[in-house]
């Protein structure tokens, strides 16, 4: 059997806690090891039982969850976050990425939306719900994108599909391209972006206006 993932639920409402539960109850392959309210026992049920994701909501009582996922990433949190908010605003998300997020999901977002961003983040991809899309394609521009270093058409496309959560394996399929060229045009335009990692890369292509596009190009 393979193994269970390990979710802790952070939200400050009890009855949209217990509806999460409810969802997550048809997921066989998720365990829900835990449901807390605030920011600090966020942190605390972390530290404490070592969950796979955290589905975690920015509005807290005693903090926000873009605060929460910058002390869980200093403190060596080896799982990752998913948010699941009400905050549809860029900044928001924006923020959330920069701060170590690996998803964002608005309330509101589907059970099966909900349980595939959970399964998406531990198999290392990054996930943006339908709505979140939406919203972040409605203003990319051309005007944005001269924000980023010039990139190679390819780059671009590659950087792109990142940005829309693709892992390697699905960048290399789309594009019709090996795994080891897509890790060389990664490497390329970290480079030339001045990053070290995937989340930083993302969160530069957000800025700019870059996807997520739905699995849609925009020059497609």
């Amino acid at each position: 059997m393979t193994e269970r993932i390990r979710l802790l639920v952070v939200d400050d409402h009890p009855v949209f806690r217990r509806g999460l539960l409810a969802v997550l109850s048809d997921a066989e392959d998720i365990e829900v090891v835990g449901a807390v309210g605030t920011g600090t026992e966020a942190i605390e049920a972390a530290a404490e039982l070592a969950p796979d994701v955290m589905l975690l909501d920015l509005n807290l009582p005693d903090t926000n969850g873009i605060d929460v996922t910058k002390k869980l990433v200093a403190s060596g949190f080896s799982g990752q976050v998913l948010v699941l908010t009400m905050y549809a605003e860029d900044a928001a998300l924006v923020s959330a990425m920069e701060a170590g997020a690996r998803g964002y999901l608005l309330k509101g977002a589907t059970q099966e939306e909900i349980v595939s961003g959970i399964r998406s983040v531990v198999a290392g991809g990054m996930v943006f719900g339908a709505q979140v899309s939406a919203q972040v394609a409605a203003r990319v521009t051309a005007a944005d994108r001269r924000h980023l270093p010039a990139l190679t058409a390819r780059e671009e496309e590659v950087l792109t599909l990142m940005a829309d959560g693709q892992t390697n394996t699905d960048i290399a399929r789309r594009l019709v391209l090996s795994d080891k060229t897509v890790r060389n045009h990664i490497t390329n335009l970290f480079a030339k972006l001045g990053v070290t990692d995937r989340r930083e890369a993302v969160s530069l292509a957000l800025e700019a206006g870059l996807g997520p596009q739905g699995g849609t190009l925009p020059w497609h």
